[in-house]
């Protein structure tokens, strides 16, 4: 019997045989290699140059986080407002916390912070001190991320979209409804429907999109550890849309499916490999974030996931590689 991995490398290679296929095939048949933030160990996150950098080495996915601000710019950053370890003013200081959120800037308020390098000396500093610092980078747009690939000609690339909203602090974002209508409506505008996958931990914004346009797969993000788990197996979360575990089994796999997802994401040091087979009959596929070192990603990969997403894509290509899958060429481009 084949291994997994040569099973994978034989799809990959029949499905990427031509563009005629369609562009978007790859990633729903084999193994999905994700970019977390463009790859922040590498550069800023969630700016051109990370995802210039991803592009030229090589991904399956750019997986990336949006805000929405006062004037409705769909904006790219993991934070709902100006993160004080990465936005400086003018005068060249960092913001303080907990710093504004979007929805309470102008677009062009938010494009005077320069979000080129790490403070230094904070634990996000110390978490990535590779980093290498582009000053005087700026907070994008998603339009400006999908004209950046339409320049590097990568048709092949795909991207993770997640709506940063939190139901417990609702004055930080859009409400649910507004949010994904502006969202939706930017990505049809640019024509990518075809090449997105949205994903929340705010399963809120999910349902509205598997509502108002059926075709984009949806992403249930999930974390069941730690001090703010967004997952409970016995009970509904104001994360989960009122969707209760225990009435699905008690599984949450089942929950997901039943819930209209095509993909579960959860933080991958919750799954196993008898929950990922548990998910697979239910006809999800597993993409695990965020798994940055070596021995991780390939025990990920051991167990049957159907992604990483990783900082580190560089690595995640190197290990994903000496497990016999295919690797996405690079398309090289400056932002």
């Amino acid at each position: 019997m084949p291994s997994r991995a040569a099973t994978i490398l034989t799809v990959i290679s029949v499905l990427t045989a031509g563009n005629a296929m369609g562009s978007d095939m790859r990633p729903d048949k084999g193994f999905d290699i994700e970019a977390h933030r463009g790859g922040r160990a590498l550069m800023p996150e969630n700016t051109l140059p990370a995802f210039a950098n991803a592009l030229s080495m090589g991904v399956d996915t750019l997986e990336l986080d949006v805000g929405i601000t006062a004037d409705g710019e769909v904006v790219v950053s993991h934070e709902r407002g100006l993160n004080p370890d990465l936005a400086r003013d003018a005068s060249g200081a960092y913001v303080s916390a907990p710093g504004t959120p979007f929805v309470k800037l102008r677009f062009a308020d938010v494009r005077t912070y320069d979000v080129g390098q790490i403070r230094p000396g904070s634990a996000y500093a110390r978490q990535f001190p590779d980093q290498r610092a582009v000053p005087g980078t700026r907070i994008p747009t998603l339009k400006e991320l999908f004209a950046l690939v339409r320049k590097s000609g990568n048709s092949q690339i795909r991207f993770n979209i997640e709506t940063k909203i939190d139901p417990n602090r609702p004055d930080e974002s859009l409400p649910p409804q507004d949010f994904v209508t502006r969202l939706l409506g930017l990505i049809e505008a640019e024509g990518f429907s075809g090449r997105v996958t949205i994903q929340s931990f705010d399963w809120r914004t999910l349902l509205l999109v598997q509502q108002r346009a059926p075709t984009i797969p949806t992403v249930y993000l999930t974390l069941q550890r730690g001090t703010e788990p967004t997952i409970a197996l016995d009970k509904a979360t104001s994360w989960t849309a009122g969707f209760n575990p225990a009435d699905h089994g008690g599984s949450l796999p089942r929950t997901i499916k039943d819930a209209g997802g095509a993909i579960w994401s959860p933080y991958f040091g919750d799954v196993n490999a008898a929950l990922v087979s548990e998910a697979h009959t239910f006809g999800l596929r597993v993409v695990v974030w965020t798994v940055n070192k070596r021995d991780d990603i390939a025990r990920m990969i051991e167990l049957g996931v159907d992604g990483i997403i990783s900082d580190r894509p560089d690595l995640l290509r190197q290990v994903a590689g000496e497990k016999g899958i295919a690797l996405p060429a690079g398309t090289p481009v400056a932002p």
